[in-house]
Protein backbone atom coordinates (compact mmCIF):
# COMPACT_ATOMS: atom_id res chain seq x y z
CA UNK A 1 0.00 0.00 0.00
CA UNK A 2 1.38 3.21 -1.02
CA UNK A 3 -0.07 6.86 -0.50
CA UNK A 4 0.13 9.80 -1.65
CA UNK A 5 -0.78 13.61 -0.62
CA UNK A 6 -0.37 16.44 -3.40
CA UNK A 7 -0.95 19.86 -2.89
CA UNK A 8 -0.18 21.98 -5.95
CA UNK A 9 4.23 20.89 -6.67
CA UNK A 10 4.38 19.80 -2.89
CA UNK A 11 4.32 16.31 -2.80
CA UNK A 12 4.30 13.21 0.83
CA UNK A 13 5.06 9.70 0.04
CA UNK A 14 4.37 6.94 2.06
CA UNK A 15 4.03 3.32 1.90
CA UNK A 16 4.16 0.39 3.56
CA UNK A 17 7.51 -0.68 3.43
CA UNK A 18 10.67 0.79 1.57
CA UNK A 19 10.78 -1.45 -1.36
CA UNK A 20 7.60 -0.02 -2.50
CA UNK A 21 7.94 3.60 -1.69
CA UNK A 22 11.47 2.98 -3.88
CA UNK A 23 9.45 1.51 -6.55
CA UNK A 24 7.27 4.46 -6.41
CA UNK A 25 9.11 7.10 -6.69
CA UNK A 26 11.28 5.19 -9.06
CA UNK A 27 8.07 5.30 -11.46
CA UNK A 28 7.11 9.06 -10.15
CA UNK A 29 10.20 10.16 -11.39
CA UNK A 30 10.02 8.44 -15.20
CA UNK A 31 7.09 10.70 -15.80
CA UNK A 32 7.63 14.08 -13.58
CA UNK A 33 10.37 16.33 -12.65
CA UNK A 34 11.03 15.15 -9.30
CA UNK A 35 13.39 16.13 -6.26
CA UNK A 36 13.69 13.83 -3.56
CA UNK A 37 14.37 15.34 -0.44
CA UNK A 38 14.15 12.30 2.23
CA UNK A 39 12.25 11.98 5.06
CA UNK A 40 9.36 14.68 5.76
CA UNK A 41 11.26 17.64 7.57
CA UNK A 42 8.93 20.33 5.82
CA UNK A 43 5.72 20.92 4.25
CA UNK A 44 3.57 24.26 3.31
CA UNK A 45 5.25 25.89 6.51
CA UNK A 46 4.78 23.09 8.50
CA UNK A 47 7.52 21.83 10.37
CA UNK A 48 7.72 18.08 11.21
CA UNK A 49 10.60 16.51 14.13
CA UNK A 50 11.02 12.86 15.06
CA UNK A 51 10.71 12.15 18.56
CA UNK A 52 11.27 8.88 21.08
CA UNK A 53 7.45 8.60 20.71
CA UNK A 54 6.31 10.03 18.03
CA UNK A 55 5.98 13.09 15.77
CA UNK A 56 5.78 16.65 16.22
CA UNK A 57 4.06 19.16 13.89
CA UNK A 58 4.65 23.08 14.51
CA UNK A 59 4.99 26.15 12.87
CA UNK A 60 7.17 28.01 14.97
CA UNK A 61 8.91 30.12 11.99
CA UNK A 62 5.69 30.91 10.59
CA UNK A 63 4.42 32.28 14.46
CA UNK A 64 7.73 34.19 14.46
CA UNK A 65 6.95 35.77 11.32
CA UNK A 66 3.15 36.72 12.12
CA UNK A 67 4.72 38.65 15.69
CA UNK A 68 7.30 40.40 13.25
CA UNK A 69 4.59 41.38 10.70
CA UNK A 70 2.42 42.90 13.28
CA UNK A 71 5.68 44.67 15.34
CA UNK A 72 5.21 42.23 18.29
CA UNK A 73 8.78 40.70 18.69
CA UNK A 74 9.36 41.63 22.25
CA UNK A 75 5.77 42.24 23.10
CA UNK A 76 4.54 40.63 27.26
CA UNK A 77 3.38 36.96 27.09
CA UNK A 78 0.04 36.61 27.83
CA UNK A 79 -1.14 33.59 29.61
CA UNK A 80 -4.00 32.39 27.42
CA UNK A 81 -5.71 33.48 24.16
CA UNK A 82 -8.97 34.55 24.91
CA UNK A 83 -10.16 36.06 28.49
CA UNK A 84 -13.54 34.30 29.91
CA UNK A 85 -15.21 37.63 29.91
CA UNK A 86 -14.59 38.71 26.59
CA UNK A 87 -17.62 39.15 23.59
CA UNK A 88 -16.67 40.47 20.74
CA UNK A 89 -19.86 43.05 18.98
CA UNK A 90 -19.38 44.54 15.71
CA UNK A 91 -20.77 47.87 16.85
CA UNK A 92 -18.91 48.77 20.26
CA UNK A 93 -15.69 50.50 19.46
CA UNK A 94 -14.45 52.98 16.44
CA UNK A 95 -13.58 51.60 13.78
CA UNK A 96 -9.86 51.03 12.21
CA UNK A 97 -8.61 53.75 9.87
CA UNK A 98 -6.95 50.99 7.61
CA UNK A 99 -8.13 47.59 8.48
CA UNK A 100 -5.49 45.86 6.08
CA UNK A 101 -2.99 44.62 8.62
CA UNK A 102 -5.90 43.22 10.66
CA UNK A 103 -6.84 41.63 7.74
CA UNK A 104 -3.99 39.88 7.02
CA UNK A 105 -3.15 38.92 10.20
CA UNK A 106 -6.10 36.94 11.20
CA UNK A 107 -6.31 35.44 7.83
CA UNK A 108 -2.55 34.60 8.87
CA UNK A 109 -3.77 32.94 12.69
CA UNK A 110 -6.05 31.13 10.25
CA UNK A 111 -3.75 28.75 9.04
CA UNK A 112 -1.61 28.82 12.39
CA UNK A 113 -4.51 26.58 13.63
CA UNK A 114 -3.40 23.44 11.40
CA UNK A 115 -0.96 22.95 14.07
CA UNK A 116 -2.43 25.08 17.10
CA UNK A 117 -5.95 23.85 18.04
CA UNK A 118 -5.69 25.93 20.88
CA UNK A 119 -5.86 29.32 19.36
CA UNK A 120 -9.27 27.99 17.00
CA UNK A 121 -11.83 30.18 19.09
CA UNK A 122 -10.05 32.68 19.59
CA UNK A 123 -8.82 32.94 15.69
CA UNK A 124 -12.71 32.88 14.87
CA UNK A 125 -14.04 35.22 17.11
CA UNK A 126 -11.35 37.66 15.20
CA UNK A 127 -12.71 36.62 11.68
CA UNK A 128 -15.89 37.24 12.23
CA UNK A 129 -15.19 40.86 11.66
CA UNK A 130 -13.03 41.06 8.95
CA UNK A 131 -15.53 43.42 7.00
CA UNK A 132 -15.18 45.76 9.40
CA UNK A 133 -12.62 45.73 12.54
CA UNK A 134 -13.13 47.86 15.25
CA UNK A 135 -10.49 48.73 17.91
CA UNK A 136 -11.60 46.11 20.86
CA UNK A 137 -11.27 43.55 17.66
CA UNK A 138 -7.55 44.89 17.67
CA UNK A 139 -6.98 44.70 21.14
CA UNK A 140 -8.76 40.68 21.03
CA UNK A 141 -5.93 40.05 18.09
CA UNK A 142 -3.21 42.07 19.82
CA UNK A 143 -4.26 38.92 22.65
CA UNK A 144 -3.58 36.03 20.81
CA UNK A 145 -0.25 37.20 19.65
CA UNK A 146 0.67 37.93 22.77
CA UNK A 147 -0.24 34.50 23.81
CA UNK A 148 1.51 32.81 20.92
CA UNK A 149 4.68 35.18 21.63
CA UNK A 150 4.94 33.04 24.49
CA UNK A 151 3.97 29.78 22.94
CA UNK A 152 5.68 29.94 19.42
CA UNK A 153 7.41 26.55 19.89
CA UNK A 154 3.87 24.56 20.76
CA UNK A 155 2.48 22.36 18.27
CA UNK A 156 0.76 18.76 17.91
CA UNK A 157 2.23 15.58 19.19
CA UNK A 158 1.25 12.31 17.09
CA UNK A 159 2.40 9.10 18.70
CA UNK A 160 1.61 5.68 17.42
CA UNK A 161 -1.27 3.72 18.63
CA UNK A 162 -2.68 0.93 18.09
CA UNK A 163 -6.20 1.47 18.19
CA UNK A 164 -8.41 3.07 15.00
CA UNK A 165 -11.25 4.00 17.01
CA UNK A 166 -12.54 7.42 16.47
CA UNK A 167 -13.69 9.59 19.51
CA UNK A 168 -15.21 12.84 19.51
CA UNK A 169 -16.29 15.39 22.41
CA UNK A 170 -18.96 17.88 20.78
CA UNK A 171 -19.86 21.20 22.49
CA UNK A 172 -21.90 24.46 21.92
CA UNK A 173 -22.11 28.04 24.03
CA UNK A 174 -25.75 28.70 23.45
CA UNK A 175 -26.41 32.10 22.33
CA UNK A 176 -22.95 33.40 23.14
CA UNK A 177 -23.35 36.28 19.93
CA UNK A 178 -24.14 39.58 21.66
CA UNK A 179 -25.29 40.69 18.47
CA UNK A 180 -27.27 38.00 16.42
CA UNK A 181 -27.74 35.37 19.74
CA UNK A 182 -26.36 32.54 17.79
CA UNK A 183 -24.43 29.97 19.13
CA UNK A 184 -20.80 28.86 18.75
CA UNK A 185 -20.53 25.34 18.32
CA UNK A 186 -16.85 23.18 18.98
CA UNK A 187 -15.58 19.47 18.08
CA UNK A 188 -12.49 17.62 18.52
CA UNK A 189 -12.16 14.44 17.14
CA UNK A 190 -9.12 11.54 18.50
CA UNK A 191 -8.06 8.42 16.19
CA UNK A 192 -7.05 6.01 19.42
CA UNK A 193 -5.06 9.02 21.12
CA UNK A 194 -4.42 11.40 18.20
CA UNK A 195 -6.22 14.63 17.67
CA UNK A 196 -6.78 14.38 13.80
CA UNK A 197 -9.68 16.92 13.34
CA UNK A 198 -11.09 20.12 15.16
CA UNK A 199 -13.40 22.92 14.37
CA UNK A 200 -15.22 26.62 16.23
CA UNK A 201 -17.46 27.82 14.06
CA UNK A 202 -20.69 30.24 15.03
CA UNK A 203 -23.84 28.16 14.07
CA UNK A 204 -25.77 29.42 11.14
CA UNK A 205 -29.55 29.91 12.81
CA UNK A 206 -30.30 31.17 16.15
CA UNK A 207 -31.40 28.36 18.99
CA UNK A 208 -34.33 28.38 20.88
CA UNK A 209 -32.25 26.45 23.78
CA UNK A 210 -29.28 25.42 24.78
CA UNK A 211 -30.81 21.52 23.91
CA UNK A 212 -30.76 22.76 20.50
CA UNK A 213 -27.78 24.16 20.05
CA UNK A 214 -25.74 21.19 21.64
CA UNK A 215 -27.85 19.06 19.35
CA UNK A 216 -27.47 20.50 16.33
CA UNK A 217 -23.28 20.69 17.50
CA UNK A 218 -23.59 17.02 17.95
CA UNK A 219 -25.28 16.66 14.36
CA UNK A 220 -22.05 18.68 12.67
CA UNK A 221 -19.01 16.49 14.41
CA UNK A 222 -21.09 13.27 13.53
CA UNK A 223 -21.16 14.59 9.61
CA UNK A 224 -17.48 15.17 10.72
CA UNK A 225 -17.29 11.74 11.97
CA UNK A 226 -18.71 10.04 9.14
CA UNK A 227 -16.77 11.71 6.47
CA UNK A 228 -13.60 10.56 8.34
CA UNK A 229 -15.19 6.72 8.65
CA UNK A 230 -15.06 6.92 4.31
CA UNK A 231 -11.94 8.38 4.37
CA UNK A 232 -10.66 5.71 6.53
CA UNK A 233 -11.97 2.82 4.79
CA UNK A 234 -10.63 4.20 1.23
CA UNK A 235 -7.25 3.89 3.16
CA UNK A 236 -8.35 0.61 3.67
CA UNK A 237 -8.52 0.58 7.53
CA UNK A 238 -12.23 0.50 8.31
CA UNK A 239 -13.73 1.23 11.54
CA UNK A 240 -16.05 -1.52 12.41
CA UNK A 241 -17.02 -0.48 15.45
CA UNK A 242 -19.39 2.77 16.93
CA UNK A 243 -17.55 6.21 17.10
CA UNK A 244 -18.38 8.01 20.31
CA UNK A 245 -19.67 11.57 20.53
CA UNK A 246 -18.96 12.85 24.43
CA UNK A 247 -21.40 15.83 25.04
CA UNK A 248 -22.00 17.41 28.45
CA UNK A 249 -25.99 18.16 27.69
CA UNK A 250 -28.39 15.41 28.97
CA UNK A 251 -30.95 16.24 26.41
CA UNK A 252 -29.00 16.46 23.93
CA UNK A 253 -28.35 12.96 24.10
CA UNK A 254 -32.01 11.81 24.67
CA UNK A 255 -32.38 12.83 21.61
CA UNK A 256 -30.04 11.28 19.55
CA UNK A 257 -32.04 8.19 21.03
CA UNK A 258 -35.45 8.98 21.65
CA UNK A 259 -37.28 7.93 18.44
CA UNK A 260 -40.57 10.08 19.83
CA UNK A 261 -40.94 13.32 17.99
CA UNK A 262 -41.28 16.30 20.59
CA UNK A 263 -43.44 19.34 20.08
CA UNK A 264 -40.30 21.36 20.49
CA UNK A 265 -38.27 20.31 17.83
CA UNK A 266 -39.93 19.91 15.14
CA UNK A 267 -38.05 22.58 13.68
CA UNK A 268 -34.60 20.94 14.20
CA UNK A 269 -36.15 17.78 12.67
CA UNK A 270 -33.61 17.06 10.16
CA UNK A 271 -30.45 17.17 12.30
CA UNK A 272 -32.42 15.01 14.90
CA UNK A 273 -32.98 12.27 12.42
CA UNK A 274 -29.64 12.07 10.66
CA UNK A 275 -27.79 11.81 13.84
CA UNK A 276 -30.99 9.51 15.15
CA UNK A 277 -30.19 7.28 11.44
CA UNK A 278 -26.42 7.13 12.16
CA UNK A 279 -27.53 6.11 16.03
CA UNK A 280 -29.77 3.30 14.69
CA UNK A 281 -27.06 2.06 11.96
CA UNK A 282 -25.11 1.63 15.04
CA UNK A 283 -21.86 3.73 13.47
CA UNK A 284 -21.78 6.55 16.05
CA UNK A 285 -23.14 6.76 19.71
CA UNK A 286 -23.77 9.82 21.79
CA UNK A 287 -22.98 9.61 25.75
CA UNK A 288 -22.79 12.13 28.29
CA UNK A 289 -19.33 13.42 29.60
CA UNK A 290 -19.06 15.83 32.82
CA UNK A 291 -18.07 19.54 32.01
CA UNK A 292 -14.93 18.83 34.07
CA UNK A 293 -14.34 16.52 30.89
CA UNK A 294 -15.51 18.39 27.74
CA UNK A 295 -12.28 19.06 26.02
CA UNK A 296 -14.48 20.70 23.62
CA UNK A 297 -14.95 23.46 25.38
CA UNK A 298 -12.05 24.85 24.13
CA UNK A 299 -13.12 25.67 21.10
CA UNK A 300 -16.14 27.50 22.38
CA UNK A 301 -15.76 29.58 25.15
CA UNK A 302 -12.72 31.39 26.58
CA UNK A 303 -11.43 29.72 29.50
CA UNK A 304 -9.66 29.92 32.96
CA UNK A 305 -6.36 29.75 33.25
CA UNK A 306 -6.08 26.26 34.69
CA UNK A 307 -8.65 24.45 32.74
CA UNK A 308 -7.44 26.00 29.59
CA UNK A 309 -4.21 24.47 30.17
CA UNK A 310 -5.45 21.02 31.45
CA UNK A 311 -7.78 20.76 28.33
CA UNK A 312 -5.01 22.16 25.89
CA UNK A 313 -2.73 19.38 27.28
CA UNK A 314 -5.65 16.73 26.78
CA UNK A 315 -5.13 17.65 22.88
CA UNK A 316 -1.83 16.60 22.63
CA UNK A 317 -0.36 20.26 22.21
CA UNK A 318 3.14 20.58 23.57
CA UNK A 319 6.27 22.77 23.81
CA UNK A 320 8.66 21.18 21.02
CA UNK A 321 11.70 21.60 23.95
CA UNK A 322 9.75 18.64 25.74
CA UNK A 323 9.60 16.49 22.89
CA UNK A 324 12.08 16.88 20.03
CA UNK A 325 14.96 14.03 20.08
CA UNK A 326 16.51 15.22 17.04
CA UNK A 327 17.01 12.97 13.87
CA UNK A 328 17.33 9.36 13.65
Amino acid sequence: MAYLLLYVDDIILTASSTKILRHFITAMSREFAMTDLGRLHHFLGIEVAYTRDGMFLNQHQYASDILHRANMDNCKPSLTPADTNSKLSADIGDLLPDGTLYRSLAGALQYLTITRPDIAYAVQQVCLFMHAPREPHFNYLKRILRYLKGTSDHGLHLSPSKSVKLTAYSDADWGGCPDSRRSTSGYCVFLGDNLISWSSKRQPTISRSSAEAEYRGVANTAAELTWLRNLLLELHVPITQASIIYCDNISATYLSQNPVQHQRTKHVEIDIHFVREKVRLGSIRVLHVPADYQYADIFTKGLPKHLFYRFKDSLCIRPATALTAGDY
